[in-house]
């Protein structure tokens, strides 16, 4: 599996950069001049994929999980996302840090107290503003920002990493449909996935950007008066673009990886900050019985649809937000995939998911707990009716309530601010990817390019009252690439299953260099490439095969172990030697039936293995036969055949080295 060599030499895509450009200028003109009829429009259609498709979205996020989850822990774990030799590119601070940027760090500043508090105040079952509300409000924000969400984005990171690094494809969104369409992603179908994933990725991200500069708006206001309105919002979205455009243009080493690092230190200074000075105990033993109730709840939330008392609360918010994450997973996964090359996949998936998801639910738990506990406990009333009010300003209202207020508060703008940037940045590096055949060595003019078009997309939303319209159509695209992504997990798995097959082959032993009688390599070169007869096979064995183990036999009695040979059906020969009452060990050489790799697919497919091996006579052209290595445990999956003795005995020796160590450890 390979990219075509003439597609890694041009660094520019037309078809895609023209097409996406052009499909981002119609789709934001028409959210911008007829700004009623887009919202009117897009609401209708996203209403209609609650009411209808809701259980696909929950079906779907749930199979992400799922699939995520048994690759990580199952033997698909240990394939390197890269050559076997490679290394990673960050350390895992660094790693961390960038993950976190890109992924969702401005929603934890952005819905970190809101959220728990608009779920205690308005939950979807039970009374409002009691202790159960808040207990259900925490776990509801933690099922929202938790494993599902960091799912979302580690299966699309898991699919473009592992084709790009492993199989050398573009890493751009179109070479997660290699298994299933092959060197066609090169054509229109892999151009219009690109296409698609660039108009998203803008579109996700510039209202991303048109909402958050509302809170650093907010914040602005809230510490130095600053007039809350369109002209400063335009300024603040002109000064995180610019401040983008530097970042990309001094590239992804300097500018978001620096970016990332100062945000994630920011972030931890706030979140001890809130520990400390809060109800430490109360947090940390809120944190515990959160994760706890989480775990629990789990699989049942997971597949709630609330089909027998209907509610509008589901498509508020579950659903939005897993249409929210698959929208927004091309831009993140792909970002995610940039910077996890050479890791393992189990490593990934611990990094990727249960990393991140740990850290967002221990942010959730230490603000939204904060603020409830404010509420509920201590009546301060007035942060609920603020967070009510104007979500941007929660974060504020809540720091308020500490020592050093304005301080804290101040670095919260800023980690907004540069929340802002490392999205932006990210978002428009990826773009430029996407355009150029996932190289990232592009010109200058391309980066700034993207960059520029996300602040300018923005702006034209901000100022013609867009956004909502906008933000509708992103979440609604979610439902299309769903389909691209199921049909790429499927191929992922195909994809890892060929590879660990592989893997698995090569560790398979090979005939041993003995010095008593060496083969030469044109004779061992036959030996492979032979298909032997069953009667071949059977001389083989009765010339070799046997007289080796009765060597070995002899030798065995000499030591004073007690040993026999013994015969089954089609010449199938094994020695035993007994270990008193440990595991006897057994080497057995079988003849084993196979199909030539040029005979069609018979009946025989259908046949279980000893239906296989017992059809000696039918089609004796369509078959071969191999002299395979049976051990107490089965067979081995390797064929001796053509050995010599010396190197028949060295294998025997070798296994029962092997085997004498298992029993050794069994001890």
């Amino acid at each position: 599996m390979h990219s075509q060599p003439h597609h890694d030499k041009g660094h520019f895509n037309p078809p895609v950069f023209y097409t996406a450009t052009g499909a981002l200028l119609l789709l934001v003109a028409y959210a911008v001049f007829f700004p009623d009829d887009a919202t009117t429009r897009f609401k209708s259609l996203q209403a209609g994929i609650v009411a209808n498709m809701s259980w696909y979205y929950v079906l779907v996020v749930a199979i992400i999980l799922v699939s995520v989850v048994i690759i990580g822990i199952s033997r698909f774990g240990d394939i390197k996302l890269g050559p076997e030799h490679a290394e990673p590119d960050y350390n895992y601070g660094t790693w961390f840090a960038m993950l976190f940027s890109a992924g969702m760090g401005i929603g934890l500043l952005f819905f970190g107290v809101a959220e728990p508090v608009m779920h205690y105040l308005d939950p979807p079952v039970g009374e409002t503003g009691t202790v159960a509300a808040a207990r259900q409000a925490m776990v509801l924000t933690f099922f929202h920002w938790g494993l599902h969400a960091w799912s979302i984005y580690a299966i699309v990171a898991l699919i473009l990493a592992y084709f790009s690094y492993r199989h050398k494809l573009p890493l751009t969104l179109r070479s997660a449909l290699y298994p299933m369409i092959g060197e066609r992603i090169y054509g229109p179908i892999g151009d219009a996935v690109d296409v698609f994933a660039i108009v998203g990725t803008v579109c996700g991200v510039a209202t991303t950007l048109g909402y958050g500069v509302l809170q650093i708006n907010s914040g602005l206001n809230h510490l130095f008066g600053v007039p809350v309105g369109q002209t400063t919002q335009v300024i603040l979205i002109v000064v995180t673009t610019a401040l983008a455009t530097v970042s990309v243009v001094m590239g992804l080493d300097v500018g978001i990886k620096r970016l990332s690092q100062l945000n994630m230190s920011l972030a931890g200074l706030l979140l001890f900050m809130v520990l400390m000075l809060g109800s430490t105990v109360y947090l940390l033993q809120a944190f515990v019985q959160n994760f706890g109730s989480y775990l629990s709840v789990l699989v049942g939330k997971t597949f709630n649809l609330y089909a027998y008392k209907p509610t509008d609360w589901l498509g508020g918010w579950t659903i939005l937000y897993w249409g929210w994450w698959m929208s927004w997973s091309p831009f993140v996964g792909l970002f995610i995939a940039r910077i996890s090359r050479g890791r393992t996949i189990r490593e990934f998936v611990i990094g990727a998911m249960l990393v991140p998801a740990g850290v967002t639910l221990l942010w959730m738990t230490f603000f939204g707990n904060s603020a409830i506990h404010m509420i509920l406990n201590e009546g301060l009333t007035s942060l609920g009716e603020a967070v009510s009010r104007d979500q941007s300003l929660a974060l504020f209202q809540f720091l308020e309530q500490f020592p050093l207020s304005n301080i804290f508060s101040f670095i919260a703008v800023v980690m907004v601010v540069v929340f802002f940037v490392t999205s932006a940045d990210s978002g428009a590096m990826v773009v430029n990817m996407l355009a150029s055949h996932g190289r990232d060595d592009t010109p200058m003019w391309q980066r700034v390019f993207w960059c520029a078009l996300i602040g300018v997309v923005a702006i034209a939303l901000l100022l013609a009252g867009g956004l909502a319209s906008l933000q509708t159509a992103v979440i609604a695209s979610a439902l299309p690439f769903s389909l691209i992504l199921l049909t790429a997990i499927y191929g992922l798995v195909s994809a890892l299953r060929t590879d660990t097959v592989k893997r698995e082959a090569q560790t398979a032993p090979v005939a041993p260099i003995t010095a008593r009688n060496p083969v030469s390599w044109q004779r061992r070169l036959r030996n492979l490439v032979q298909l032997p007869s069953l009667e071949e096979v059977r001389e083989y064995i009765r010339e070799v095969g046997e007289p080796a183990l009765k060597e070995f036999a002899e030798e065995m009695e000499k030591n004073g172990f007690s040993v026999k040979i013994s015969h089954g059906q089609n010449s199938y020969v094994y020695l035993q030697v007994f270990q008193g009452d440990e595991v006897d060990y057994l080497y057995g050489i079988h003849p084993k039936a196979h199909l030539k790799p040029s005979a069609q697919r018979p009946e025989h497919m259908d046949l279980s293995e000893q239906e296989l091996d017992d059809t000696t006579d039918d089609d004796p052209e369509e078959k071969y036969f191999r002299a395979e290595v049976h051990l107490q445990e089965g067979g081995q999956d390797y064929d001796v055949m053509g050995w010599t003795r010396d190197q028949l005995l060295t294998d025997i020796l070798a296994q029962y080295e092997r085997h004498l160590q298992f029993l050794h450890t069994l001890r």
